[in-house]
C-alpha cells in the first residue's frame, strides 16, 4: 500500500482567498502525512505568503510543494498585484477577479503536462468550476473541497427550492431543526443574482454534478443530521476536518496566511500574564470590511466590558480616521495592560488555543467557527455577509455554543463608505461579551458544550476517527481510479 501511495499525486487548486487557501493548504498537509505527493497551485504573491508554512512542512519530511502561476491581474482589468480577494477594495471587482482566475486554465494545463508524477486527481474549492474541464482533459477525477458546512449546504439547497422571494421572514423547510431567516440575512445571490455572477453560479452547479465527490471542511460528530441529509443529495460526501488541527506545534499555528503583524513570543507572554479563560479575542476575518464608525463602537464596547482583550483590526480597516481616533482618544493608553491591538494579521489559531482565552467575538466565517470550536471557546456571533448568517444559526440554534450580538442583515462587501444602517453600538458589544463570559449556569453549560465538541474534533482526526477514515476513503477512491485507468 505504501508504494502505491508514493506514486499518488494530489493537485490542489484553491480560490485565491484566505478562506479557501488556508484550509486547503492544511488539508494538503494532512494528505502529505499519509505519504502522497501534494502540489498546491497558487500565484507569486500568494506563494510568498505561504512559503514559511510549506517550508516548515517540507522540513518535517512531507512531500508537498507550491506551484506559482502568473496571475493575469491587468489582463482581467484588475489593479497590478491584486492576486487575493482580500486585496479587492470593492465587490465591483469580484467578477473581474473570477475572470482572472479562469484565465489560469491554459497555463495550468501546460504546467500539468510537465508534472512528474502526473496528477492522480484534482481537488479544487467550489468556486472554481472550470477546473472540472481540466480534470476531464487529463481524465483524472475531480473532488470539490467545500469551505462551508453541511448545514449551510443543505439549508441553502432547501431555500433555493422554496418560494421565498416575496417573504421577509421564513423557516427553512424540511430540515432537522427549526431555523428562521430574515430575507436580509441571506447571501446576495439568494436575494438577487447580479448578471455577472449568473454564469459562474450556473457553472458551479453543473461542475458539482460532474465531480467524483465532495470534501467538507467539518467533522461528522458535530453536524451528523446534516451530513446524513447531504449524503442523500450527493454521492461521496466526506467530512475531512477540522483541518486546522494538523497544526500542532507553535510555529505551525503561527505561520498560517499572511505574515503576522505581532511578534508571536510577545503575544504568548502577554496572554500568559492573564487568568485562564479571562480574555476576549476579537477578529473579523480577512474579507469583512468594517467601517470607521463601527470600529469605534467595537473599541468602546471592548473597553467597557472590563475583560482583557486582543483586538485585531484588519490592515485595510486601519484608516487614517481610525488611527486619528485611537490617537486623539488616547485609546491605547486607556487600555494599556488590559487590551492588545493587532493592526493587520494575527496568529489566530495560536491565540485561540491559549488557556487565557475565554471568548471569541467573531464574524462567523466557517474557518473561524471551526477554529473556535477546536479551541473549546464560546463565541459572540456577528455575521456580516456571504453564508455567515447560516453559521450563526448553526452556532447558536443548533450547537448552543454562542451568543448573538444581534446583527439583522448583511452589510455591503467592500467599499469605504460609512454604514450607519445596522451599526452595532458599543453597549450591545459590551453586553454580548458579558453574556458569553458569564459564569452562571447557562454560561457554564455553553462552555461545557463547546469543550465537548473540541474533544470530538480532535478525536475525529486521530487514527480511527471519522475524519481520518474519510481521508482514507478518499485516498482509496483515487487509488482505485488510477488502477482502473491502466
Amino acid at each position: 500500500m505504501a508504494s502505491k501511495l508514493h506514486h499518488l499525486h494530489f493537485l490542489l487548486i484553491p480560490l485565491l482567498s484566505q478562506s479557501h487557501i488556508i484550509p486547503l493548504t492544511d488539508f494538503g498537509k494532512l494528505l502529505a502525512k499519509r505519504g502522497v505527493k501534494v502540489s498546491i497551485i497558487t500565484t507569486p504573491l500568494n506563494a510568498i505568503r505561504y512559503r514559511a508554512t510549506i517550508h516548515r512542512a517540507i522540513e518535517s519530511g512531507l512531500r508537498i510543494q507550491l506551484i506559482a502561476l502568473e496571475f493575469p491581474s491587468q489582463e482581467a482589468g484588475l489593479p497590478p498585484g491584486c492576486e487575493n480577494m482580500d486585496l479587492l477594495t470593492s465587490m465591483d471587482l469580484a467578477s473581474d477577479f473570477f475572470r482572472a482566475c479562469e484565465m489560469l486554465k491554459a497555463p495550468l494545463e501546460n504546467m500539468i503536462l510537465g508534472l512528474d508524477p502526473k496528477p492522480s486527481c484534482i481537488i479544487s474549492t467550489n468556486a472554481l468550476p472550470w477546473t472540472q474541464q481540466v480534470a476531464d482533459r487529463f481524465k483524472i477525477p475531480r473532488y470539490i473541497f467545500e469551505t462551508i458546512s453541511c448545514f449551510t449546504l443543505f439549508c441553502s439547497k432547501k431555500l433555493s427550492e422554496a418560494q421565498i422571494q416575496d417573504l421577509e421572514s421564513f423557516l427553512v423547510p424540511n430540515i432537522p431543526h427549526k431555523i428562521e431567516f430574515k430575507k436580509a440575512q441571506l447571501p446576495e445571490n439568494m436575494r438577487k443574482t447580479p448578471k455577472d455572477f449568473e454564469k459562474v453560479i450556473d457553472q458551479i452547479k453543473k461542475s458539482q454534478l460532474s465531480a467524483r465527490g465532495s470534501l467538507v471542511s467539518s467533522f461528522e460528530e458535530m453536524e451528523h443530521w446534516y451530513v446524513e441529509a447531504l449524503r442523500r443529495e450527493r454521492d461521496n460526501v466526506w467530512c475531512i476536518g477540522p483541518v486546522s488541527l494538523c497544526n500542532e506545534k507553535i510555529g505551525e499555528k503561527s505561520d498560517r496566511g499572511n505574515n503576522n503583524s505581532i511578534d508571536e513570543n510577545y503575544c504568548i507572554s502577554w496572554l500568559d500574564s492573564k487568568e485562564p479563560k479571562s480574555v476576549i479575542y476579537a477578529c473579523f476575518g480577512s474579507l469583512c470590511r468594517v467601517s470607521a464608525a463601527q470600529i469605534k463602537e467595537i473599541g468602546l464596547g471592548l473597553e467597557a466590558s472590563c475583560f482583557p482583550f486582543v483586538w485585531v483590526i484588519r490592515g485595510l480597516d486601519c484608516s487614517d480616521e481610525v488611527e486619528k481616533w485611537l490617537f486623539e482618544e488616547k485609546f491605547e493608553e486607556r487600555i494599556e495592560g488590559r487590551g492588545l491591538i493587532v493592526r493587520g494579521w494575527a496568529p489566530q489559531v495560536l491565540i485561540l488555543s491559549h488557556q487565557s482565552v475565554g471568548g471569541f467575538l467573531m464574524h462567523c466565517g466557517w474557518n473561524s467557527t471551526l477554529e473556535g470550536v477546536c479551541a473549546g471557546v464560546p463565541m459572540v456571533t456577528w455575521p456580516m455577509f456571504a453564508e455567515q448568517f447560516y453559521n450563526e444559526k448553526f452556532i447558536v440554534n443548533v450547537l448552543g455554543i454562542g451568543v448573538r450580538i444581534g446583527a439583522e442583515g448583511c452589510v455591503k462587501f467592500g467599499g469605504a463608505e460609512e454604514q450607519s444602517q445596522g451599526l452595532v453600538k458599543w453597549d450591545r458589544v459590551k453586553r454580548s461579551i458579558e453574556v458569553v463570559m458569564d459564569g452562571d449556569e447557562e454560561g457554564k453549560e455553553r462552555r461545557r458544550r463547546v469543550e465537548k465538541l473540541a474533544k470530538m474534533a480532535k478525536e475525529a482526526l486521530e487514527q480511527g476517527g471519522s475524519s481520518y477514515l474519510n481521508v482514507t476513503l478518499l485516498i482509496q477512491d483515487v487509488t482505485q481510479h488510477v488502477i482502473n485507468s491502466y
